[in-house]
């Protein structure tokens, strides 16, 4: 559905040139939530623009499917981008339309009749639960309703894809998982193709089936939600998926006790649910104190993290963590004593 080749994008700031995208490959596949996440300034924002060309490309390939639209002259630009709704996080109404003037705005751009704009507004309004705001103003509005007019808005051209920047960022809690659910329906209701820029982790958790992590305008970790979470391998995706600076060894606190090792184990799905400490006390004659542990529920699945430590003969030890790993039980060592 979505595929960015070798693409890169340079801002010029008088004699200085900021890379701000740099050589980024993606592939998106069709009905599918992705997300991607960076800490502010990571490129995140700059890369969703650049994929319905709102920033142009400085060198690289953009391939929507099958039309490869960094080629495209503006005509055939504009009817592309007719197939791409967009969100943001600060909702962009226009303040003196109602909410049913805001979501026809883009339909009548494209020359839709009155009565197939009645009738799509009416449409739209259902699906995301504001069918009593129609001749409400913005400023009569919450946030989250703001958040509901505006992605009404972006799917009144029957978008195949949805891009949406930092959509919940301005948003509580609460709404933010409202938001988030209704992003769900609408890819379930609608196979729609959403891309979603976040720097929140509790996001990508909750709705995606793919991330990839940014960092300095490159992609420097990607894969399934549940591959990070279990197995994050970047320091920046560690501090992401378990929320504390990736210094693990050193902040840790336990007792630096002889025949011991430290191990940190993460499992998915099935294998959360496992008495895998007590297996371990039992088969393999050890002891384990547990350091510290969660259990993440994702969209489609749960992983589980276990810091512990293990005391016991090596052999048995060792025996322990090959038993571990047999089951497809992630482990890395914290500390060997």
């Amino acid at each position: 559905m979505i595929r960015a080749e070798s693409l890169n994008k340079v801002f010029k700031i008088k004699d200085n040139s900021v890379d701000a995208v740099k050589d980024v490959n993606l592939n998106i596949s069709n009905g599918e939530i992705f997300g991607i996440i960076g800490l502010s300034g990571a490129g995140k924002s700059t890369l969703v623009r650049l994929l319905n060309r709102l920033e142009e490309p400085s060198s690289g390939t953009i391939i929507i499917d099958g039309d490869n639209i960094t080629s495209m002259n503006k005509v055939d630009l504009r009817n592309a981008r007719k197939e791409i709704g967009m969100i943001f996080q600060h909702f962009n109404l226009l303040s003196s339309r109602t909410v049913a003037g805001n979501i026809a705005f883009p339909m009548e751009i494209s020359n839709f009749d009155k009565k197939q704009i009645d009738n799509r507004i009416d449409e739209l309004l259902d699906l995301v639960g504001l069918k009593d705001k129609k001749y409400a103003y913005p400023a009569q509005l919450s946030g989250g309703q703001k958040q509901r007019v505006a992605i009404a808005r972006a799917l009144a051209n029957n978008p195949k894809i949805l891009l949406c920047d930092e959509a919940t960022s301005a948003l509580d809690p609460k709404t933010t998982n409202s938001i988030l659910n209704l992003l769900k329906d609408i890819r379930k209701n609608l196979g729609i193709t959403i891309v979603l820029i976040t720097h929140q982790m509790e996001v990508i958790r909750e709705i995606c089936d793919r991330v990839a992590i940014m960092e300095n305008g490159s992609i420097i970790e990607e894969g399934r939600v549940e591959e990070v979470f279990s197995n994050p391998k970047t320091d920046i995706a560690k501090n992401f998926v378990f929320g504390i600076k990736p210094d693990l060894k050193s902040r840790m606190v336990f007792p630096k006790t002889p025949n011991s090792v430290v191990i940190k184990i993460s499992y998915v799905g099935e294998s959360s649910q496992k008495p895998v400490v007590s297996r371990l006390i039992k088969e393999y004659d050890i002891d384990v104190n547990i350091v510290s542990g969660d259990i993440d529920q994702l969209m489609s699945t749960s992983v589980g993290h276990l810091v512990i430590q293990m005391l016991g003969d090596d052999d048995n030890i060792a025996k322990a963590i090959d038993a571990l790993k047999e089951q497809n039980i992630s482990t890395e060592v914290i500390w060997n004593g």
